[in-house]
């Protein structure tokens, strides 16, 4: 598997140059130079396969000469060792519950996937590992997990101050070992800001083997193209192949993926990347413009971005051209308002719990369906977390239904400890730095 940087067709590196760099120097990120077709008969019969089979068939496919087949067999079931059940809400709506996994965020397929892969090409004696990474939320959690314990590692965790969830905070905050967390006074964007701009420092690269665990890194975003395939395995055992997936979307790896896995040969009608009020994408969509703005907080913070980093995947994927991407893309908004109300519709119409972000995306299917009643596709809106994590969000007697997985309870009796720094660059090159052994 060779890749490219967006920035540069020319660049040609190899897939664990892609994993230990993460980000081009240009600042661009890296793409397949080519995206294989599934064969035909896969796609046919992919109802006869489980998700680790899946999961190695569609790795296979496209790091075939990268990791002998054996090893990637093992390290897919190693990584990917928990369901991801699309559930049946009614005749044609499916919720993908993506949250089974230890941090109990759909995040854990990237972040289990690429520690793995990064455990398996390091070598004794190489120089540690340094894995900065900026979360709204999810990603660090998962990360933090894991990496947690991955010798020859360190991860740190970067993440707004105020703006992440209390049990989100004790994900990222309550792991020791190789792992330490950083509270900024800032914003996502900013906490994204000070991971690519360390990744662009001559000093720290001088001085540290510096990799990315956020969805800028392909090894995020490969494993994340399973359960899109997965999904349309469990539909079509129940003779329903038109399908159409709605994603919770802040940074896009997410929809990104779905993406790829639709070049990769996945049939899928349409994909809606619904977001919250930070709505760089479906403004682009509508006016053609894209212009990114500050990020604004909400109930459902993991998609509080306002320069999603993964768009540029997603442009590259359609040679930017925008009216084909049009033709596979739709893109809604939903306020605060709109998705207390979301959530609350979800429980009265199918006695079922879903967090913030997950009712945003049902709102978007509700729309869609709304401006093409003459869809009759089936349609699959993506649940990215379990709703335990978002406590303050729910009126009481939705919150009273929520059952506390065990691992979140652990959690709170655990130390916490987060280092603070504000959002200079030049503070936290200085923290690295002072930190360094």
């Amino acid at each position: 598997m060779k890749l490219y940087s967006t920035n540069n067709k020319n660049l040609s590196v190899s897939f664990k140059e892609a994993v230990f760099n993460s980000m081009p120097q240009d600042k661009g990120l890296y793409m397949p130079v080519e995206i294989p077709q599934l064969d035909a008969d896969f796609i046919e019969h992919i109802e006869k396969y489980t998700l680790p089979e899946i999961a190695n068939k569609v790795a296979s496919a496209l790091l075939k000469d990268e990791i002998p087949a054996d090893d990637l067999k093992a390290l897919i079931d190693d990584a990917i060792n928990f369901d991801a059940p699309a559930v049946k809400l009614d005749e044609k709506t499916f919720v993908l519950e993506l949250f089974h996994g230890p941090s109990l965020a759909f995040k854990d397929f990237g972040a289990r996937f690429m520690s793995r892969v990064m455990a398996y090409f390091l070598k004794d004696g190489e120089q540690l590992l340094d894995v900065l990474v900026a979360t709204s939320g999810d990603t660090g959690g998962a990360v933090a997990l894991g990496f947690l314990g991955v010798t020859n590692t360190r991860v740190t965790i970067l993440y707004p101050e105020g703006k992440v969830s209390p049990i989100q905070e004790l994900q990222l905050t309550t792991n020791g070992q190789n792992i330490r967390a950083i509270e900024v006074k800032g914003t996502f964007d900013d906490c994204q800001a000070l991971v690519k701009q360390a990744f662009a420092d001559k000093d720290l690269n001088a001085k540290f083997r510096l990799t990315s665990a956020n969805s800028i890194n392909i090894s995020r975003l490969i494993p994340q193209t399973f359960y899109y395939f997965n999904t349309y395995a469990q539909l079509k055992k129940q003779g329903l192949i038109d399908l159409i997936f709605s994603v919770p979307s802040g940074n896009f790896g997410n929809i990104g993926a779905g993406l790829l896995a639709y070049k990769l040969g996945l049939p899928v009608k349409q994909f809606i990347a619904a977001t919250n009020i930070n709505d760089t994408v479906p403004r682009f969509l509508e006016s053609g413009v894209y212009e990114t703005k500050p990020s604004t907080q909400t109930y459902s913070n993991a998609m509080d971005v306002g320069a999603p980093s993964n768009w540029v995947r997603i442009m590259d994927l359609f040679d930017n051209d925008v009216e084909a991407l049009k033709n596979i893309i739709t893109s809604y908004r939903f306020n605060d308002e709109e998705t207390l109300a979301g959530i609350k519709e979800i429980d009265a119409k199918f006695d079922y719990v879903a967090c913030p972000h997950t009712a945003i995306a049902y709102l978007a299917i509700k729309k869609f369906r709304k401006e093409n009643p003459e869809d009759k596709s089936a349609a699959v809106f993506l649940s990215t977390a379990h709703a335990c994590k978002f406590p303050d969000i729910f009126p009481v007697d939705i919150a009273a239904k929520i059952e506390i997985p065990k691992q979140v309870k652990a959690l709170q009796s655990k130390a916490h400890h987060a280092d603070k720094l504000g959002a200079d660059f030049e503070g936290f090159k200085s923290y690295l730095l002072k930190n360094a052994d």
